[in-house]
């Protein structure tokens, strides 16, 4: 079970610091992590940064969507806060937008924690915060503070990080590069979610999760689900079938020679059927998108954008719900979706009682 104090001050419900929203009544917000803004070369957004600025303005904030920067949102490890202020002017243009509207939240990462030291700083920070649904409550919650380790010794890690290995353009050591620390947090938030019949949305391992599920446990289930379909399917659908299991079963393959197999092998929940109780993020990183959780009263997705013409394989397979930004090269996936009221059903029946 979750014992630090980060968890402990949850289950508290301490919210002292007023980080609710309650969208009961109405309400979409996205919550995005780890853009890790840096400058230079080696700045890890940059790549993705342009299309960031233009979905935010574009899309979420002339649509009425609140914006939830779940931590690692500035790379303070490697660089000062004037450095990346200076490099994402238009990005900070576009949060001071939502921030004007009370449509902006922030939240501390271990990349970006000491900024909850700084006397001056232009948007309120947390820890946590807690949306109520109306339906299910869902705490939000970078994910470092599952680690002992980042507890401890976040501060001495940040000072190697910026002096031995950004030096020698050596990438971050982190949770999202070892698969057995990603599991070791991701476990810990699903106990949480568990024993209190909510969710958890995180970030910090880069590993998008949707409904306590992976990309590779969600192909498994994928497959599962079309072999059941195909012997009643005909035709042109029983092609169609045909072809996405050869494809899931090629990306499955990727998948574990990416990993180590003993760690693939591993399950958040054991033998027992999952409890689709938490959700990740992933991060606004990836050499070919940027994921994110969207979430309103009434249902919750895991959407991937991209710019035309450099997506990921699997979104041409076809199948996704994808919209567009009118005059812009970027497109919305939507790679997994449930109504809230069927995931608090099955919490209920799967979880705790």
């Amino acid at each position: 079970m979750p014992d630090t104090v980060f968890l402990n001050r949850m289950e508290a419900d301490d919210f002292s610091d007023n980080a609710v929203l309650d969208i009961s009544n109405g309400g979409k917000i996205l919550i995005i992590s780890d853009l890790h803004m840096g400058t230079g070369l080696r700045d890890d957004l940059n790549h993705n940064g342009e299309m960031l600025i233009c979905l935010l303005e574009e899309y979420y904030l002339k649509n009425g969507w609140y914006l939830i920067l779940n931590g690692d949102i500035e790379e303070l490890h490697k660089y000062s806060l004037d450095q990346i202020t200076e490099k994402w002017a238009g990005l900070y243009r576009v949060f001071n937008l939502f921030a004007k509207e009370n449509r902006l939240y922030k939240l501390a990462g271990n990349h970006d924690e000491k900024l909850l030291l700084k006397r001056y700083y232009p948007y309120p920070l947390h820890n946590v915060m807690k949306i109520e649904t109306g339906i299910v409550p869902a705490f939000v919650y970078h994910g470092h503070q599952l680690s002992g380790i980042y507890v401890k010794f976040n501060k001495i890690m940040g000072t190697g990080i910026r002096y031995l290995l950004k030096p020698f353009g050596i990438k971050n050591i982190s949770a999202a590069r070892s698969p057995n620390k990603r599991f070791h947090i991701e476990k810990k938030a699903y106990a949480f979610s568990i024993k209190h019949n909510c969710l958890s949305i995180i970030g910090h391992t880069h590993r998008p999760l949707f409904e306590s599920l992976g990309r590779f446990d969600y192909i498994k289930f994928e497959i599962e689900r079309l072999c059941r379909d195909y012997p009643a399917s005909l035709g042109a659908e029983r092609s169609r079938i045909e072809n996405e299991v050869t494809s899931l079963r090629m990306e499955l393959g990727k998948l574990k020679r990416k990993e180590r197999r003993d760690v693939l092998r591993q399950s958040l929940y054991g033998d027992e059927l999952p409890v689709p109780c938490l959700f990740n993020s992933g991060c606004a990183i990836g050499k070919k998108g940027l994921t994110a959780i969207e979430i309103t009263n009434k249902d919750i997705a895991l959407v991937y954008w991209y710019t035309e013409g450099k997506s990921k394989k699997f979104i041409k397979r076809g199948g996704y719900d994808i919209t567009g930004i009118p005059g812009k090269p970027y497109y919305r996936a939507v790679l997994n979706h449930n109504k809230l009221d069927y995931i608090s059903a099955k919490i209920k029946l799967l979880g705790n009682q």
